[in-house]
């Protein structure tokens, strides 16, 4: 069985097909938020240089893997979004399911308004969350569709291209897992500011 979060034998494993579920999974559907996203798309872009031995196909087809993966995850959480509507907020905490991660969305969304879509891709939690929040909302769908559509490139594209050239250099090429639980505390950072500012402010 895969370790947990072993991403790198993931994607062995798995490939691009794994790469596009989890991608999915994370941007769409409530049970993703735990998924460690930033972090496997820079895997992902790495492994497929040649410093990560090519193990997956060329960039450009796992660029556009995690693109369409991320954008199609997104419209799927707007729509559960909307079917479900304002009932989200009041369902019970489970163990795949905590509200406070969805007012946390709510919050973040009243801050930000629209532009949410794409500055919600690179916060963890709040990338699985952001879209749902908006379809409860009734977000324009035109609107949320321009929105996703950037922060699927930005995020999806940039992410795995900073992987595979970042790859190349041979300091981060020796010292992956350094360079990964950097990925992860710059993905966290506005979590933690977020979070410092409600405590100031309360």
């Amino acid at each position: 069985m895969l370790a947990l979060f072993d991403i790198e034998s993931w994607l062995e494993s798995g490939g691009v097909l794994l790469l596009a579920a989890i991608v999915f999974a994370e941007s769409g559907l409530l049970i993703g938020f735990f998924l460690p996203g930033d972090s496997l798309l820079f895997i992902a872009g790495f492994l497929a240089s040649s410093a990560g031995g090519e193990v997956l196909p060329p960039l450009p087809i796992v660029a556009a893997v995690t693109f369409v993966a991320a954008v199609v995850g997104d419209q799927v959480g707007y729509l559960f979004g909307r079917r479900v509507g304002p009932t989200l907020f009041d369902r019970d905490q489970s163990r795949f399911f905590n509200p406070r991660n969805v007012q946390k969305a709510q919050d973040f969304f009243d801050r930000h308004g629209a532009k949410t879509i794409v500055m919600a891709r690179f916060v963890p939690i709040v990338r699985t969350f952001a879209p749902i929040v908006a379809g409860v909302g009734r977000m324009d769908y035109r609107t949320f569709v321009t929105f996703n559509i950037v922060g699927g490139l930005l995020w999806g594209v940039g992410v795995t291209t900073l992987g595979y050239f970042l790859g190349e250099v041979s300091w981060i090429e020796s010292n992956i897992e350094i360079a990964l639980i950097f990925i992860v505390l710059i993905s966290v950072l506005p979590m933690l500011i977020e979070i410092r500012r409600h405590r100031s402010s309360r």
